[in-house]
This record gives structure tokens, C-alpha cells and sequence, in this order.
């Protein structure tokens, strides 16, 4: 069968592409090894929002006396918070199909393997081949669980995020390596419902790629709530040959053994470009990932490629935005390359962190003189009259010419905030027309316009 464009993977690069090009004109095919929606919205970013918000619920029943409520003894139900979770992610991953068939988009179900002359062999579960032809081809694959020589991923005592969100029992005690918005989030969510954690990373602070003012309030958060927190520490080595595990890491001060029951390992992402057909089709890839120019077009002619397999950030919102990019290229449209400056990023712990653009950190090393404004959510009236003060909205301005470099928050609710940020640093909005925008009160947004009004010396609430 012949078609315009097929994708290879439909998460939220793949079906995204395959949608916009349907709605472009062109006859597509998705051909997807697993379920329609890819890791993110099947085993990631969906699924794990579902588990967040159990625990979520359950901190504000523990502390509803707080708000003048008595709920009585309320208890963590493991078995029925993942159920909840799958349920979500099934329900999803439905609503992609029902995407794909409105948009008249052939779903082929097996692996894709890319060939020489835009051609797509797939085979299907039971093992039978066929050959798809497509004048352009799309490369969306993703990524799968980073495992480190020293933790060999068992799926049993030593398991990745998928394990993590489907384990039989919750531990009693757990071992998360890397703090990175993966380890971290499972941390808190399993420290949240009882389980004693501790999270080890081998950078100076936890997230390490935010602001380092933000790392330091979520790893207080994080001891606050019990949690163990070793950072500056590597893992050496893991034993599991007993009932549970001993984790032997390296600090400062020599080796210590941790027991847990389970080992969570957290340290990233790997790339699935093995077997798709790049060798025998001559893309070239560098570090594990597909060479692309601006528009995502490999070295040969015809194929394609976006998401995690390709260089910048990888991030469900990223790989959409590249594949709508990719595709009306492809139609001829006149169309700007992603700016990955202003790439939001977002970790759903408690508080939540938002960011965009650059930290205080990275702006002074590329030699701008700076402005910033904090204000943190204890001078919030919404904040306070919610319960939840913790954290604070950092901005940072290029002095000389008013570029607004970055943002930084964390608290309740600042990942529903930071897109308003991204809009306007599109629109290279100064500080002044912030300042001077109105925002309603009480609301936590009005904090960004504080935090500005801080930059320049004009905030009246601190």
C-alpha cells in the first residue's frame, strides 16, 4: 500500500504528526509495536498524573482538620491507586484511536523497519511481513528506561518507571536513583502514601537542571516530608540476592550500604533506534540520535525524524511541536524552527516545579548583568488561604535591554502558570508591560506580575 506520509510510533510526536498531516490533505499511516499513544501517555507523563493526584487527594484528607474538616482515619489504598492509573491510560489511549479513525489514518499494528526507497517493513505480532511505500517517512520511536551497568534492571527488586507504576505491593522502603523530574516525582509519590524513601543523586542538587535556589527548596520539601536526600553520592553497586536489596553507594565521607525493598533507577532515558533500518538505509545518527537539520529531515532524502530520538529536550510537548513543524514543511507551508530557548519544563512533585528559558546561573555565565525579582507564595493571599505557601516565582531580566531571560517557580499549581510565561517571552513582552497588565485577585498568577514588579523595584507587596 502506498501512502504520503507514514510515522513510525504514535506517541505524542507520532500521532501528532499523523493528525496534522491528515488535516493537511495527505493519506497517512501510523504504524505502532505497542499501544496507540506511546510511552507518555500509556506508561509516562498520564498514567503518572493519575498516581500524583491519588496522593495528592490523600495529603489534603490527612490534613483536612486543617481546613475544619474531620474525614476520621483515612489510609492509602496501593492496589487501588494504580487501578485508577491504568484506568486513565486506557481511557487515553482510546481517545487516540478515536483520533486516527476521524482523521482517516490507517493504524498498522507491528514493528516498523525503515528500507532503502521510502520504503516501511512491519511485522505485525505474528510475525508476518509486509512492505509499506510512502513518499515521506517519519521516524517517532522514543525512548525507554536508561539502565546503568552497576543496576541491571531486573523489573523485580532493581525495575524502571514502567514497573514503578504497576508494582503488586508498595514497598515499605525504596531506593530512587536520580532526581531528575522522573525519580523525583516517584519519590514524593511513594514517600507521600507511606513509604520510606531515599533519593540519591550524584549531582550537587536535586533537579539538577532547574534554578539552583528552586533545587534547594525542593530537596527542604522533600526532608521535611522524611525523605531521605543524598546528593553529591554515586551508587556503586546493588546486591539483591537476599530478601531485599543493599545499595552500596560512595559519599564524602566512604561507602554506606542502604536496605530497601526495591531499587526505582531514574538516571534518564535511552533512545530506541536500534533495528528500525538506520544503518541499512544510511541515516546518520551521532550519540544515539538521528541526525536532522531545522526541520527534521535526516540525510536521505524522504525520511524524517522527531522526538526523543532526535537532539533537544525530551519532552512530550517537544516531540508534538516538532512533528507539526516536520509535516508542514513537508506541505510547503511557510513555517519557523523550534525555538528550544523557550521550552517549558515541568515536574509534578509537591510543590511543583514550572521553568522557561535561562537560571540565574546560566545567564550570568553568558555574560549578561541581570535583574531579578522574587516573591514567594507566604506574601500570596491565595497561596495562604489554600493551605499551601511553600515556594516562590523567580524571574530574571537582561538589565541592558529588558529581555526576560528566564523563569523559575515553584508551589502549588505553577505548572497550570508557566505557559502564560512562554507566550509572552514569544512575544518579547518587557517587564514594564507585565508590570503594567492587570492580574486577578486573589489568584496565584498575580505572583508572576509581583515577582516582576520586584526585578524593577516597583513591588508593593513586599
Amino acid at each position: 500500500m502506498k501512502y504520503d506520509i507514514i510515522v513510525i510510533g504514535s506517541g505524542p510526536g507520532g500521532y501528532v504528526a499523523a493528525i496534522r498531516a491528515a488535516q493537511l490533505g495527505f493519506k497517512v499511516g501510523v504504524v505502532e509495536r505497542s499501544e496507540l499513544g506511546g510511552i507518555c501517555l500509556n506508561w509516562g507523563c498520564i498514567p503518572t498524573k493519575a498516581l500524583l493526584k491519588s496522593a495528592s487527594v490523600f495529603q489534603y484528607l490527612k490534613h483536612a482538620g486543617e481546613y475544619g474538616i474531620t474525614a476520621g482515619d483515612v489510609q492509602p489504598d496501593f492496589t487501588a491507586m494504580v487501578k485508577r492509573s491504568r484506568g486513565v491510560a486506557e481511557t487515553m489511549s482510546k481517545g487516540i484511536q478515536f483520533l486516527l479513525k476521524k482523521n482517516n489514518i490507517d493504524t498498522i499494528i507491528g514493528t516498523g523497519k525503515v528500507q532503502r526507497g521510502k520504503k516501511v517493513l512491519v511485522t505485525d505480532p505474528e510475525g508476518r511481513e509486509s512492505v509499506f511505500e510512502a513518499d515521506h517517512i517519519i521516524l517517532a520511536t522514543g525512548a525507554r528506561s536508561k539502565e546503568l551497568p552497576n543496576l541491571p534492571q531486573d523489573g523485580k527488586k532493581i525495575i524502571g518507571y514502567r514497573e514503578a507504576m504497576t508494582l503488586p505491593e508498595q514497598p515499605a522502603t525504596m531506593v530512587v536513583v536520580g532526581s531528575g523530574a522522573i525519580g523525583s516525582e516517584f519519590a514524593w509519590f511513594y514517600q507521600s502514601i507511606g513509604t520510606r524513601v531515599t533519593l540519591i543523586e550524584v549531582l550537587p542538587n536535586v533537579v539538577p537542571v532547574e534554578d539552583e535556589e528552586v533545587s534547594k527548596a525542593l530537596e527542604r520539601s522533600f526532608k521535611k516530608s522524611g525523605m531521605k536526600v543524598m546528593t553529591g553520592v554515586s551508587v556503586e553497586s546493588a546486591d539483591i540476592s537476599g530478601t531485599g536489596c543493599k545499595v552500596t553507594v560512595k559519599t564524602k565521607k566512604g561507602e554506606e550500604v542502604i536496605e530497601c525493598d526495591i531499587i526505582l533507577s531514574a538516571v534518564g532515558v535511552t533512545t530506541n533506534i536500534e533495528g528500525i533500518g538506520l544503518e541499512e538505509t544510511g541515516i546518520q545518527t551521532e550519540r544515539g540520535k538521528v541526525l536532522t537539520d531545522e526541520f527534521y529531515r535526516t540525510n536521505i532524502p524522504g525520511y524524517y525524524a522527531i522526538g526523543d530520538i532526535v537532539k533537544g529536550p525530551a519532552l512530550a510537548h517537544v516531540a508534538s511541536h516538532e512533528g507539526i513543524i516536520c509535516v508542514e514543511k513537508i506541505a510547503g507551508k511557510s513555517v519557523e524552527p523550534l525555538d528550544y530557548g523557550n521550552i517549558p519544563g515541568c515536574t509534578y512533585t509537591h510543590p511543583e516545579i514550572a521553568s522557561v528559558g535561562m537560571t540565574e546561573k546560566a545567564a550570568t555565565e553568558a555574560g549578561y548583568t541581570i535583574k531579578i525579582g522574587k516573591f514567594p507564595f507566604t506574601a500570596s493571599g491565595k497561596a495562604t488561604a489554600s493551605g499551601n505557601r511553600e515556594g516562590f516565582v523567580k524571574v530574571i531580566f537582561d538589565a541592558q535591554y529588558g529581555e526576560w531571560l528566564g523563569a523559575h517557580l515553584i508551589g502549588e499549581n505553577v505548572t497550570e502558570m508557566i505557559a502564560g510565561i512562554v507566550v509572552a517571552r514569544k512575544l518579547e513582552t518587557t517587564g514594564k508591560e507585565i508590570i503594567e497588565a492587570v492580574h486577578p485577585h486573589p489568584t496565584l498568577s498575580e505572583a508572576v506580575m509581583e515577582a516582576v514588579a520586584q526585578a524593577y523595584g516597583e513591588c508593593v507587596h513586599l
